[in-house]
């Protein structure tokens, strides 16, 4: 079906979203203003088309996902910065996609700064957001200006400026019907969201402390090559450079911190804590730390521990627990004990919730629902952001202050040849927040 037919001409008018931008470098520069038009459901026979921008490990897995929903679906377009990442990633899916279900040639095979925007402006009604977390707010404002529906990553942005304009552009997809989905994909799984609402029904009483760890041994390093620009050595190694990643408070523990603010039906006003780097400390390791240790503190008193930890041969934990004036609950094994009574523990079938996140997205375009999950995303995304301001300057942060703080990460250019915001000094090792020193507001 051509393009044009499936889009309904809107009867009101509206200032694009990207005239609402807060702020900061623009990867698209003057964007074009919204089509006059909200953008039409595709009805249960139609075919959605998708394009996917970001052709990483997650990337791949969403789009395999995407592909597997219910009905007619198509990936007909891919973006990356790099080549090779597409062309891996292509490969991928095909061995695992019907092939009735892949028609991306060469020429909507985009490679570049400016691949993402030649993929959201194809003939495609849903966009997957999967590059590192830095460029999300741009590429979900942009797709949402241009009425695509949207599936995007965690963590939505790295800073606040960017948590705002992804908070603009959720409320304009409201408004234009768009659906947009998030990668915190715990909420789309069966065995927490049973675990979930026992707490809420007060199975533990009233909350007393929230406790949450993503502790492990730290992820791929991959080393610097000859030839290679500091833009595309930082591209390349992007999980250790904030502008990029947020640091794995952000870019991995807002999946626990998620957990915590869902058990709590709302969001931290101020946080205080301590990190750095101990072992995790050499220049392929860019300028995160290794460790952060944050108290959190919501609305009503209730404390919520957290921490998050990149050190080998260390204790490894993944979870969240909830401690009641009843007894407490661990969620991401779906316990609930009463103290001196029973222990209620989740038995039942748990569908993979990454690919239910998926199905429920696509139903709801299909099916015209309200699906819009954009505000728990940028809102437990600045969470993390909270924790890590936190963490940087030794300070103990307000959420008020944080979300209007105007520092941002992201670089002055766009290019190969451009300048990232943090450099290498002549021995080759990134400067690394300190405490007392680092200014975050």
């Amino acid at each position: 079906m051509p393009g044009t037919t499936r889009r309904s001409i809107l009867k009101t008018g509206s200032a694009a979203v990207a005239g609402a931008s807060l702020g900061g470098t623009s990867l698209f520069g003057s964007q074009s203003p919204q089509a006059e038009g909200e953008r039409a459901s595709a009805k249960n026979g139609e075919t959605i088309r998708v394009a996917l921008v970001g052709c990483g490990g997650r990337g791949t897995g969403a789009a395999r996902q995407a592909l597997s929903t219910e009905g007619s679906v198509q990936l007909v377009a891919m973006a990356d910065a790099f080549s090779d990442r597409l062309e891996g990633s292509l490969a991928e899916i095909s061995k695992h996609v019907d092939a009735a279900r892949l028609d991306v040639p060469e020429e909507r095979r985009f490679v570049g700064f400016d691949a993402a925007q030649k993929a959201i402006d194809s003939d495609v009604d849903l966009v997957i957001l999967t590059t590192p977390p830095g460029f999300r707010p741009m590429h979900f404002e942009y797709a949402v200006s241009k009425g695509k529906h949207v599936f995007m990553e965690k963590p939505v942005a790295v800073d606040a400026p960017g948590v705002r304009k992804v908070l603009a552009a959720g409320e304009e997809a409201k408004r234009r019907n768009l659906k947009v989905g998030v990668g915190l994909q715990r909420h789309h799984e069966r065995k927490y969201q049973e675990t979930i609402r026992r707490i809420h029904d007060g199975a533990i009483g009233d909350l007393r402390l929230l406790r949450c760890f993503w502790n492990s041994g730290g992820v791929w390093v991959r080393k610097r090559e000859q030839g290679q620009t500091e833009m595309e050595y930082q591209m390349r190694n992007w999980y250790y450079f904030n502008w990029l990643c947020g640091d794995h408070i952000t870019e991995q523990h807002i999946h626990n911190l998620d957990v915590c603010n869902w058990i709590m039906k709302g969001f931290p006003v101020s946080a205080q804590g301590q990190g750095g780097r101990q072992v995790r400390n050499g220049m392929d390791h860019g300028e995160i730390f290794d460790h952060h240790m944050v108290e959190f503190t919501y609305a009503d008193g209730t404390k919520m521990i957290s921490q998050c930890r990149h050190i080998p041969n260390t204790w490894s934990s993944v979870s969240e627990h909830a401690h009641g004036t009843l007894g407490t609950a661990t969620a991401n094994r779906g316990i609930v004990e009463v103290f001196g009574g029973d222990k209620w523990r989740f038995r039942d079938e748990n569908p993979n919730p990454y690919q239910v996140e998926h199905d429920v997205l696509f139903a709801a375009v299909r099916e015209d629902r309200p699906h819009n999950e954009a505000e728990y995303g940028a809102k437990s995304t600045m969470t993390s952001i909270l924790g890590r301001m936190a963490t940087y300057s030794g300070q103990n942060v307000r959420w008020d202050d944080a979300l209007k703080s105007e520092i941002g990460l992201v670089p002055e250019a766009y290019a190969w040849d451009a300048k990232p915001p943090t450099q290498p000094d002549e021995s080759g090792l990134y400067p690394i927040p300190t405490p007392g020193v680092t200014r975050v507001l």
